[in-house]
């Protein structure tokens, strides 16, 4: 009986050391894409947390900590409380860079702690011509490792080339931004009457190169998500917009998912990250991430309008 025990354990945790070997080789050789739809399926969930660390916003326990400190304890205190509810991490970089040399190591070592089996989009709006767009695309995915990014189409599909020639990154393009400003260049009509982000939604679906496109859509517009996705049926989301901006999360939702209630990251940043600054700052992110992710699940799995 000892003996079949024992050979019991070792034949299951050769089975384990199988599985997660073959789970890293999956990682090794995925697309984004293929590895979005992994986590998306694996935790059942497709909120994107937000990580931009602001002082101003810190739990108290954090106070008068340097930054070199603060920084990365906060970010990886997010991570291990939300990591098993999330289909991604979405890192701004700016928060970061405002830190100079400190902020520089904190994101390498947060990206270097970050679960396996979620990706990372690295919120960037990189876009330049073609040699600074090289030198940005490198950066971003060669050095830092990042997933995928966020992109400026205003140079035109160009400067977009050195980012789209990767074939198993993210490329998620500005389409209809969530900001109350973005309609003043992205709603102006074209000769035809159809606005700019609808031409910017055409368009940057003949830059895509590898099928690594995605477009950035508010979530505070969505009679706009539903628009875009009507003109880009196949392409991802990033909602932007869910929770601090107060955007429609039912309406977003229900119009960017596609047939299989899947295509979207809706990100949520500092509702998650700031849901507290007390000592249950993590009890607290993990709640606000918890009630996100079945708000959404509840959404996109309603009956389809008859609009879609």
């Amino acid at each position: 009986m000892h003996l079949y025990h024992g050979l019991l354990r070792i034949g299951l945790a050769m089975i384990q050391v199988d599985f997660h070997a073959q789970s890293a080789l999956f990682l090794a050789n995925s697309t984004f894409y293929q590895r979005l739809r992994a986590a998306a399926r694996a935790h059942d969930s497709l909120l994107c947390v937000g990580l931009d660390p602001d002082p101003a916003l810190l739990p108290a326990e954090f106070a008068g900590r340097d930054v070199a400190d603060w920084l990365p304890a906060f970010v990886h205190g997010i991570v291990d409380a939300t990591h098993d509810l999330v289909c991604c991490y979405k890192p701004n970089i700016a928060f970061f860079e405002a830190f100079g040399l400190p902020g520089q190591v904190a994101l390498r070592s947060v990206l270097k702690a970050m679960p396996s089996d979620v990706p990372v989009l690295i919120d960037a709006k990189r876009g330049d011509i073609g040699s600074t767009s090289t030198a940005y695309a490198r950066a971003l995915f060669d050095e830092l490792g990042a997933d995928a990014v966020t992109v400026s189409p205003y140079l035109g599909g160009d400067a977009l080339e050195p980012f789209f020639a990767y074939a198993d990154r993210g490329v998620f393009v500005l389409c209809k931004t969530s900001n109350p400003g973005s309609g003043e260049l992205q709603d102006m009509p074209l000769a035809d009457g159809e606005p700019l982000y609808l031409h910017v939604a055409r368009r940057a679906q003949t830059w895509d190169q590898h099928g690594t496109l995605g477009l950035v859509v508010g979530a505070t517009y969505p009679s706009e998500v539903a628009e875009v996705r009507r003109v880009a049926p196949g392409v991802p989301f990033l909602l932007p917009g869910v929770g601090s901006q107060a955007g429609d999360l039912e309406g977003a939702v229900r119009a960017a998912v596609d047939d299989n209630a899947e295509g979207a990251l809706v990100n949520a940043s500092r509702s998650v990250a700031y849901a507290s600054k007390g000592a249950d700052w993590q009890v607290a992110a993990r709640a606000e991430a918890e009630r996100l992710k079945k708000a959404i699940n509840a959404a996109r799995r309603q009956p389809a309008t008859a609009e879609r």
